[in-house]
């Protein structure tokens, strides 16, 4: 394992109370992502360093680049919904855990097959959020299955090996990563650890797969993110300047810088906490998100 320079460069200082879901659109050289605690989205402009940012009705925990231009899926507290980026009006949501009132949605990825995979989070401490599949092409809208996973305090880390037969996530107060067989059908094979952390490495939030397969890991509470190899070894670490990084994904032109989203929410004394970092990537490269299919 590896130490990287500390070269993370402020991108938006936004001081996010709780910045997360980095996403890269390769299409319009953009980034989104997401201040949960503030019920707002955010896109960043390559071209002209612009930054536009949408209100909501409530927390947005993760969203989704849609197949169809101009669309996000929204992965708000209560249930997904689609969004209209031109108009920013939001359609119907489907509820999620509607009888549980202590949940909410949290980090979120597309599968190779256009569906979002998710987690959530509670709160209160108590292992009892699921993880979830939302399918847009059925007939009758969206649709949502649990999956045959262990509830979780903090579903995260929801993430694809580059030929999408792996999914990542973890429950992060566990500090383990596991993974899975993911079958194009939807079936899961059983999981396996796949990343032990340490006390000191905090807990592993967000996450992204680089084109070799590398997991990189924001490690909340260490300021850092890690690289763990497809085998599950650590072989870089780059420190940030904020201590609670959340959710790092791959963009740029070439899709070789990092870009890290961060939390301010406990430590409002980092000058730099809740800002939107760009890294050097160290010679690896990220893939263009999947994006979410529907009629």
């Amino acid at each position: 394992m590896s130490a990287g320079p500390a070269s993370a460069r402020v991108l938006v200082n936004n001081g996010d109370r709780l910045g997360e879901c980095a996403l890269w659109c390769e299409r319009d050289q953009v980034l989104y992502w997401t201040d949960i605690d503030s019920a707002r989205l955010f896109r960043w402009r390559a071209f002209d360093g612009s930054v536009t940012d949408w209100p909501l009705a409530e927390p947005l925990g993760s969203f989704a680049l849609c197949d169809t231009p101009g669309w996000l899926l929204l992965g708000l507290a209560a249930g997904p919904a689609l969004f209209d980026l031109s108009t920013g009006r939001t359609g119907p949501q489907t509820p999620v855990e509607a009888d549980e009132p202590r949940t909410r949605i949290n980090d979120g990825r597309c599968d190779p097959q256009g569906r979002f995979v998710f987690g959530m989070f509670n709160p209160h401490g108590q292992a009892i959020g699921g993880y979830y599949r939302v399918d847009g092409e059925a007939e009758d809208g969206l649709r949502i299955e649990r999956l045959p996973l262990p509830a979780a305090i903090v579903g995260n880390s929801l993430s694809f090996s580059p030929d999408g037969g792996t999914l990542y996530y973890t429950d992060s107060p566990q500090r383990r990563i596991w993974a899975l067989d993911y079958h194009a059908d939807g079936r899961l094979g059983p999981a396996r650890v796949h990343v032990r952390l340490a006390d000191t490495d905090g807990e592993p939030d967000g996450a992204t797969v680089d084109s070799e397969g590398g997991l990189w890991s924001s490690l909340w509470g260490a300021g850092a993110v890690a690289r763990f190899d497809a085998q599950g070894r650590e072989t870089l670490r780059l420190p940030m300047p904020a201590s609670q990084p959340t959710c790092p994904v791959f963009g740029g032109a070439q899709l070789d810088r990092l870009f890290v989203t961060t939390a301010r929410k406990y430590c409002e004394h980092e000058p730099l906490a809740g800002a939107v970092f760009e890294l050097d990537a160290q010679g690896y490269r990220g893939l263009p998100p999947h994006r979410f299919k529907f009629r």
